[in-house]
């Protein structure tokens, strides 16, 4: 089995949460690939694999991440019809739509026919040692439905 796993962070929560999840895949028997979304050439590269990961923190009052803007407005032209994804991100509850550039993604995917395996895994701020569990159950259960869909 093949994951991708791509985020965007502009403080380091985000990556924290993308190097985390990807520890926890390396109990499982699969290739991972761990990069940040500006390795993209475009977002055709995020349907290489069994699974892709997307990471972004939220902008603002719910927006998307600048550095994500290009691969959000390919993601809207493209067909996502058997492909599967599982979002997480970081964000501050202190903002009225908690970390709301995941749920535009879910939407987005969702729209345009992409598989969200699991609710997005949204942290807020760096993940503390607490959230190592909330990490861990997220990816095991994206793991078995991956399995049962199979």
């Amino acid at each position: 089995m093949k994951i991708g796993i791509y985020y965007a962070s502009m403080s380091g929560n985000t990556e924290a949460i993308a190097d985390s999840i990807k520890e926890k895949l390396e109990n499982y028997s699969c290739e991972l690939v761990l990069e940040d979304v500006h390795s993209l050439d475009s977002a055709e590269g995020l349907l290489n694999y069994d699974v892709t990961f997307i990471g972004m923190y939220t902008w603002g009052d719910g927006e998307y991440p600048d550095e994500c803007l290009d691969i959000v407005d390919e993601l809207e032209e493209m067909d996502l019809n058997g492909h599967s994804f599982a979002i997480f991100g970081s964000g501050d509850t202190s903002y009225p739509d908690f970390c709301g550039a995941l749920d535009l993604l879910l939407e987005l995917i969702e729209n345009r026919g992409g598989t969200v395996i699991n609710s997005p895994l949204k942290i807020e701020f760096n993940p503390e040692p607490e959230d190592e569990e909330e990490i861990s159950k997220f990816v095991a259960d994206v793991m078995i439905k991956l399995k049962q869909s199979a």
